[in-house]
């Protein structure tokens, strides 16, 4: 049995553990229940706030368009705002607390920028169309863009449509107005039995002419003529005893046998109805000529008949186109020239130029003379230059001894005269065949105490002229060149 003197000791032991554990029950009763609200970290609510930080920038992202950063071998500072492409090195600059990016994958990375330039918008949002999206979108834009600009150009022609008829609609209604769709061939046929018909009228048959001289200024027309026998029924209608007749025949004749820049000629206000600009002196250099027309007409008797007008009394008129087809058939036809002077020729036209009245034609027969003695020394010249010493054609004009017919023939006074006339360009055309005169005709103009005088007055006028031209600034006027002229006459002539 235990003393009585230790019982106190044992309960007052027993009551201090009693406490203890009442009170540490308490402590972690207390720490569980409040737990939550004293902890660090909530794991559900971090979680969640993350999810939705994570939504929210997601959601901005989706919006904004980033610049595109292009990064090199060496880190580079990232600015806020720029998007890394995809591969990218990335790292936290402790030092300087800046984002820094390099390359990581050199060749990958190259590829994927040069599929973006620089300067371009990148859209960094996931579900983003691709490359291939938008190149395909690119090709379906265009394919619409054609298909637009296809239905425009189809509004286009079906307007133009409206405007026009069919070719095919047109013949229908001109077969059932009995309207025929001709030929130039079938035109000029129609209108050489006209002019041909005994029973046309003055009227009508002038008409035709006109119609016909239209037509067969097209080298291949002229031909045509020929070849179904209207030139011959042309050149016969110079022996008509109607000046009218003979004034238009030779007026188409004078177009089948040259023509002017391949276009109509242009109508003279000073000339009659229906006369041209070209017949004022015949065709220039600068025409073309038909040489199987032109060979055609002579054997057909046309440049005796030509002849016989111009030495007949004609209206003036008539002459004019005469001469114009006289002009055509001569020029770079040799063998017309050589006949031209077995007939007569120069006789013709220095009665011609002699009249009064015929101031005109007499420029026109001067411009042709020029024309014939430079086109034979244009043809010398060319066979020197080529060292052709025999070809045909220089042999023909080596057969046309023209210089020495115009001298025999008084040419070299007749020319000299016509200085007196008060035009420019007259005096222009005469100054150039006394030029070409003058190696044939030197020692009767030296002793023409007229022509020296005349070229005296023409200087003094010409001077007064050109330095008018030299204070306007033309330096190389067209008075200037006439004086040139007729300074190089009085030098050759001293």
């Amino acid at each position: 049995m235990a003393p009585q003197g230790l019982l106190p000791s044992r309960m007052a032991l027993r009551g201090m553990l009693l406490g203890l554990l009442m009170v540490s029950c308490f402590t972690f009763c207390r720490s569980h229940q409040n737990s939550k609200e004293f902890a660090l970290t909530n794991p559900e609510k971090s979680t969640t706030k993350e999810t939705e930080r994570k939504t929210k920038a997601k959601e901005e992202l989706d919006t904004e368009v980033l610049e595109v950063f292009h990064p090199t071998h060496e880190w580079q500072a990232l600015q806020p705002g720029q998007a890394v492409p995809a591969g990218s090195h990335v790292r936290l600059n402790l030092q300087t607390g800046a984002r820094e990016v390099k390359l990581q994958y050199g060749d990958k990375i190259q590829n994927n920028l040069k599929e973006s330039k620089k300067g371009k918008r990148l859209d960094i949002n996931t579900n983003a169309y691709t490359s291939q999206d938008l190149k395909s979108a690119l090709a379906k834009l265009k394919k619409g863009a054609e298909m637009e600009s296809s239905e425009e150009d189809k509004a286009r022609q079906a307007e133009v449509k409206q405007l026009f008829r069919p070719i095919e609609e047109l013949k229908k209604d001109f077969a059932e107005l009995n309207v025929v769709i001709e030929t130039d061939m079938q035109i000029m046929v129609r209108l050489i039995n006209k002019f041909n018909s005994s029973s046309s009228s003055l009227e009508e048959k002038i008409a035709a002419l006109f119609d016909l001289e239209y037509h067969v200024h097209q080298m291949d027309n002229a031909q045509d003529l020929l070849s179904f026998g209207g030139l011959q029924v042309v050149i016969n209608a110079l022996n008509s005893t109607e000046p009218l007749v003979k004034e238009y025949a030779a007026f188409v004749l004078g177009a089948a046998f040259s023509r002017k820049n391949g276009s109509r000629h242009v109508t003279d206000p000073a000339s009659g109805p229906g006369d041209s600009a070209i017949a004022e002196a015949g065709p220039g250099p600068s025409a073309d000529h038909n040489p199987k027309v032109q060979v055609e007409a002579i054997e057909g008797g046309a440049l005796q008949k030509l002849l016989v007008i111009l030495a007949t009394k004609q209206p003036l008129a008539t002459k004019k186109k005469v001469l114009f087809a006289l002009c055509s058939l001569l020029r770079h036809f040799p063998y017309a020239q050589q006949q031209f002077l077995k007939l007569g020729g120069l006789q013709v036209l220095r009665s011609l130029v002699q009249e009064k009245g015929t101031e005109v034609l007499a420029v026109r027969v001067v411009t042709l003379l020029y024309d014939l003695i430079t086109e034979k020394m244009f043809a010398e010249e060319e066979a020197e230059l080529t060292r052709e010493t025999s070809p045909e054609k220089l042999q023909q004009y080596r057969q046309v001894h023209l210089l020495p017919g115009l001298r025999e023939q008084g040419w070299c006074a007749i020319t000299a005269s016509l200085l007196a006339l008060p035009e420019h360009d007259a005096r222009e055309k005469v100054l150039q065949t006394l030029g070409t005169l003058l190696a044939t005709c030197q020692d009767h103009y030296r002793q023409d105490a007229q022509l020296s005088r005349t070229l005296a007055s023409l200087q003094a006028e010409y001077q007064a002229l050109a330095a008018l031209e030299l204070q306007d600034g033309e330096e190389e006027g067209y008075f200037q060149e006439l004086l040139g002229s007729i300074n190089s006459l009085l030098q050759g002539l001293r």
